[in-house]
Order: C-alpha cells, then sequence, then structure tokens
C-alpha cells in the first residue's frame, strides 16, 4: 500500500499554480504564461514519488467573471475543489492579499474542509507579504457564516468544536526553483492515506491529447502576443492523425473580430509561423515524437459563448 490523494490546486489567476504543479510532478504538464487566465482547463499532473502518489488537478484561476467562459472556469474551479481529498490553495504572496485571495479564505472558512494546504508562493521575492495573509485569515476566520463580522462578541476558529478538523498548514514555496516546492510536496503527503495507486506509475498526466495540443499552441500565442489577445484567443484541435513515426494535428485559430486576424497570422504569416513551430517543438517534448501542426485562423464571433465550441475545447466537462 501507498499514500495517495487527489489534489485540488486552485486560488486566484496568475498566483503561479501551474508553475507549482510541474514543479511538484517534474514536467511540464500545465500551460504557463504571465498572462490572466492561462489554465482554462483542470488538467491532471501525477506526482510519483516513493511515498506514493498525489494527482494534482491543476484549476482555472478564480477571477472575476465575464461572459460565459468566465463564469465557466470558476465554476471548474470550485468544483474541483469540491471533489478533492485535499485542497491546496496558491497565494502570490508577492503582492498583497487581493479580493480573489480573500475570497478562497472565506469559503475555507464557511465550508471547512478537513485537509487544506495554504501555500506563499513566490517567497523568494521582496516585499514578501506572510504577515497580511495570514492576518488576512485570521479576519476570515472571525466571520460569520452570513459574512458579518462577529469577532467582537464571539472570535472564533470555524474549525472550533469539531476535533475531525485542523487548521491550514501554511507553507512557503519557490516554485521556479529545484528544489523549492519540497515543503509543500511534504505538505501534501502528511495528509495522503493509505491506498491503492490511482494510475499507473509512469503516467504524469491523463489530460486529453487534443486539449494537450491546444494549450501548447495558446501558450506560444500568449508569448507571441502578450496581452494583445489573452482572453480572445480559443483553439480547437480538429483532429490528430497517428502516421507511425509522427503525429499530425489540425487545429483552429479562434478569433471575434475581422481586426484580429492579421494580428494573429502577423506580417507575411511571421506570428502563425513562430507560433507553429515553437508548440511543435514543445509537443515533440512532451509525446515524444513529432508533431506536425497545420494552423488556420477563423473569425467567429463570440465563441467565448457558443456551448458547441466551449464543449470541443473541454470547458463544459466533456473530454475529446
Amino acid at each position: 500500500m501507498a499514500l495517495v490523494a487527489t489534489v485540488a490546486v486552485v486560488g486566484r489567476t496568475n498566483a503561479g499554480k501551474s508553475t507549482l504543479v510541474n514543479a511538484l510532478v517534474g514536467e511540464k504538464v500545465s500551460i504557463v504564461s504571465p498572462v490572466e487566465q492561462t489554465t482554462r482547463n483542470t488538467i491532471r499532473g501525477i506526482v510519483a514519488d516513493p511515498r506514493g502518489q498525489l494527482v494534482l488537478l491543476d484549476t482555472p484561476g478564480l477571477h472575476k467573471a465575464v461572459g460565459t467562459l468566465g463564469t465557466l472556469l470558476n465554476r471548474m474551479a470550485r468544483r474541483s475543489a469540491a471533489g478533492a481529498d485535499i485542497t491546496c490553495v496558491v497565494f502570490d504572496a508577492a503582492q498583497e492579499p487581493q479580493l480573489e485571495d480573500i475570497g478562497w479564505m472565506q469559503r475555507i472558512a464557511k465550508e471547512k474542509p478537513e485537509k487544506v494546504v495554504f501555500v506563499l508562493n513566490k517567497a523568494d521575492k521582496s516585499p514578501f507579504f506572510e504577515k497580511m495573509f495570514r492576518d488576512a485569515w485570521k479576519e476570515a476566520c472571525e466571520m460569520g457564516d452570513d459574512g458579518r463580522d462577529v469577532s467582537p462578541r464571539r472570535p472564533r476558529s470555524p474549525w472550533k468544536g469539531d476535533p475531525t478538523k485542523s487548521d491550514p498548514i501554511w507553507v512557503k514555496s519557490i516554485s521556479t526553483t529545484e528544489g523549492g516546492a519540497k515543503d509543500v510536496l511534504d505538505a501534501l503527503f502528511g495528509f495522503a492515506e493509505e491506498g491503492e495507486l490511482l494510475f499507473d506509475e509512469d503516467i504524469v498526466t491523463d489530460y486529453p491529447r487534443k486539449l494537450a495540443i491546444a494549450d501548447a499552441i495558446r501558450e506560444k500565442y500568449l508569448s507571441h502576443l502578450h496581452q494583445e489577445l489573452p482572453h480572445e484567443l480559443g483553439i480547437v484541435v480538429k483532429r490528430v492523425v497517428d502516421e507511425g513515426s509522427r503525429w499530425s494535428a489540425v487545429a483552429e485559430v479562434l478569433v471575434n473580430r475581422p481586426s484580429q486576424k492579421p494580428i494573429v497570422i502577423g506580417r507575411s504569416a511571421s506570428t502563425i509561423k513562430a507560433v507553429r513551430k515553437s508548440a511543435e517543438r514543445e509537443l515533440k517534448d512532451v509525446f515524444g515524437i513529432p508533431v506536425a501542426l497545420e494552423l488556420w485562423v477563423r473569425v467567429e464571433p463570440n465563441w467565448m459563448k457558443n456551448d458547441r465550441l466551449l464543449a470541443e475545447m473541454g470547458y463544459l466537462g466533456g473530454l475529446v
């Protein structure tokens, strides 16, 4: 028997969740970008360790929802947290606590999950706002279930009176450096329980192939375009063909307006060519086999409100 657990890695957008997941797994399984809302699906990364196995659910970052897609991303994050054995909340402690950080704390204080790890990420940065985050947690614990401050009359811990509950474990992380996430890994295994392995030991992710290819393409576009089209760019992988010595894949790049099409193509097709080559290199490293990409740009007004397209991209829970 080994120690096993499923872990929902949650927090506000751009707190460093995907970087932490990649560091814990030891391989890149999750898209990483400085642009907000990079992760749009719940990605499973599998940690193999002498102690056992952790299945990490890298969720979309919680943010102020705008439109159908934003609402879906928030719903996916909350649903993953509710179904996991351990809730791992990642905070960007190089910044003061934000509204979404406070929201996760209040959610934890209200719902009282049994196993919680609070990760103060980016511990190598200065200033580092550890005290502000701990004070914010204390304030969250002093709120009544109806959101009112009860501290003047009866300050409380959210788990007071329930011996099965324990306060969250606080750990610091520098997930961009080797070994910088060791304390997080130790804390998570401290909550794991004995059981059968959930996946074969050589698997690092069970993320569907089409969605992984789409994420690689979108990540490269984000690195090229930065803030120009962060939330109005969608990737749909239409088909993947196994040709034996290589895979070939056809993908559509969706934009909302005709004026955006030249941006994602670039002058003399420079942008789309650079994205294709960069994504092909990464996919070869990820899958261990050459992946030839064919990219087409299509104007699809309001694609973020199109249930058929959202389902094809995996945002409605269906796997491609």
